[in-house]
C-alpha cells in the first residue's frame, strides 16, 4: 500500500512509538464472563459483540482503545523488544502440529483434538521460550460464518475439473475462522539510479538474395547514459508470519485492508473464542523479507523513470530511513480436507470474501476432454484436406 513516489507518510493517522517508552496500561480481562449464566463469552464477528456460546446472551465488549495504532521503531526493536510489548494480555494455551508445523494459540480452557490448519491429530504441547511480540492491531472479521459457507459452496460449484463426488460433499461443515499473523513495514527510500537508456532508430541495410542486391529497414539502438533520483514511501508492506496456511493461497486472497481506518488496536476481547496462529517468521526474518520486497519494488520504480525506448545495466543505490513495523492479525476462513491420500486447503479473506483453494483433479474428465479435443482436431483436419 505504498504511496506515490515522493509522497509523505500519513503522520497524522499513525504515530511513531519508541519501544523503550512506557506503553499505556490495558485493562483486558483474563476471562470474558457471560452476565446471565456465567459461561465464557466469545467474540461474535457478525454482530461485533461478545456473545455467550451457552445461553446466547449478548454483552458489549469492554475494550480499551487509546485511538492510536502505533508504529514501532524497527532498528531499536531488532536490538531488543521491551517486555511490556510482549504477551497476549491473558492466559493462552499453545499446541504445535507435527505435520504442518503450525503453532495454534487457544483459550487456556479449550481442548484440542486436531490441528485447525491441516486436520492432523499429530499435535503436541508447545512451550514458549520467550513471549511473542504482542499484536499491535487486528482486522475484525467482516464475513460471518454463514456467508463464508455460502461463498465456499459457490466456489465448489465452479470447479469444472474436480471429481463430482467432491462437489456433492461440499465439506463446508469444517470451515474454521482463524486469525493469522502478519508483519507490516513502513520505510522512506531515497534512491539514486544509473542506467544506459536506449533509443530506437532505423537504418537502411543492403543484402543479397538469389544474387540480387536488395535493401531493408533495420531497427538499431542508440545508447546514452542516464541517471536520476527517486523518493518513495512504503506504507504497510506486508510479510506473512504464518506456516499453517499455504503461501500460494494467501497471495491469491491478499491484500488485506490494513489501513488505519480498518484496523483496531489489539485487545484480547476481539480474539475471544477464536483460534490464533503464533508467528513462526520472526521479526528479523520478516524484516529481511520486507527489505528484499522493497528493494525489488524500488528497482522497478527506478526502471520506470529511465528515459528512452529500452534500457540496460540499471544500477540502484537505495537509502532507507524512518523504518517502522507492526505485528498484526488478519482474519481468514479456512477449510482443510483430505481427498484420497492428499490434503487440500481452501482459504477465504475474512474481510473481502476473496476465495482461493486447492482441489483434486478428475483424470476421467481430463481424459475425456483430451479425447474430445483430438476428435475435433481430426474432423477439422479432415475437412481441410478435402478442400
Amino acid at each position: 500500500m505504498g504511496e506515490s513516489a515522493g509522497a509523505e507518510p500519513r503522520v497524522n493517522q499513525i504515530q511513531d512509538l519508541d519501544p523503550t517508552s512506557p506503553r499505556p496500561a490495558t485493562s483486558a480481562r483474563s476471562k470474558f464472563t457471560c452476565p446471565a449464566c456465567g459461561g465464557e463469552a466469545q467474540w461474535n464477528a457478525a454482530k461485533q459483540i461478545l456473545a455467550c456460546a451457552f445461553c446466547g446472551t449478548q454483552s458489549p465488549a469492554e475494550i480499551e482503545e487509546d485511538g492510536q495504532i502505533h508504529e514501532r521503531d524497527l532498528a531499536k526493536a531488532l536490538r531488543e523488544v521491551p517486555s511490556d510489548a510482549r504477551g497476549w494480555q491473558r492466559e493462552k494455551r499453545f499446541v504445535q502440529c507435527t505435520h504442518c508445523e503450525a503453532i495454534s494459540v487457544f483459550e487456556a480452557t479449550k481442548q484440542v483434538q486436531a490441528c485447525e490448519f491441516c486436520g492432523s491429530a499429530k499435535i503436541v504441547p508447545y512451550e514458549e521460550t520467550k513471549e511473542i511480540i504482542r499484536p499491535e492491531s487486528l482486522l475484525p472479521f467482516s464475513v460471518n460464518e454463514s456467508a463464508a459457507r455460502d461463498k465456499i459452496r459457490k466456489w465448489y460449484g465452479q470447479l469444472w475439473w474436480a471429481p463430482n463426488a467432491l462437489k456433492k460433499k461440499a465439506l463446508t461443515d469444517t470451515v474454521k475462522g482463524l486469525y493469522l499473523p502478519y508483519w507490516t513495514f513502513d520505510a522512506l527510500v531515497d534512491a539514486n539510479w544509473q542506467a544506459d537508456a536506449g533509443y530506437y532508430y532505423t537504418e537502411t541495410e543492403s543484402y543479397y538474395e538469389d544474387g540480387e542486391r536488395r535493401t531493408r529497414q533495420v531497427q538499431r539502438v542508440r545508447w546514452e547514459p542516464a541517471s536520476g533520483a527517486l523518493q518513495h514511501f512504503f506504507d504497510d508492506d506486508l510479510v506473512c508470519g504464518s506456516r499453517g496456511v499455504h503461501p500460494s493461497l494467501l497471495r491469491q486472497v491478499e491484500p488485506f485492508p490494513t489501513t488505519t481506518e480498518k484496523m483496531r488496536p489489539y485487545d484480547a476481547a476481539y480474539v475471544a473464542g477464536w483460534n490464533v496462529e503464533r508467528y513462526q517468521v520472526d521479526l528479523v526474518a520478516a524484516a529481511q523479507a520486507s527489505r528484499t520486497q522493497m528493494n525489488a519494488k524500488t528497482e522497478t520504480l527506478c526502471a520506470q523513470n529511465v528515459p528512452g525506448d529500452t534500457q540496460r545495466n540499471l544500477r540502484v543505490q537505495p537509502d532507507f530511513s524512518r523504518q517502522t513495523f507492526k505485528h498484526i492479525l488478519v482474519p481468514v476462513w479456512l477449510l482443510s480436507y483430505t481427498y484420497g491420500a492428499k490434503s487440500y486447503q481452501v482459504v477465504m479473506n475474512g474481510v473481502t470474501g476473496e476465495t482461493a483453494g486447492e482441489h483434486p483433479k478428475s483424470w476421467v474428465k481430463i481424459t475425456l476432454a483430451v479425447i474430445a479435443f483430438i476428435i475435433v482436431a481430426l474432423v477439422i483436419f479432415g475437412l481441410g484436406g478435402r478442400r
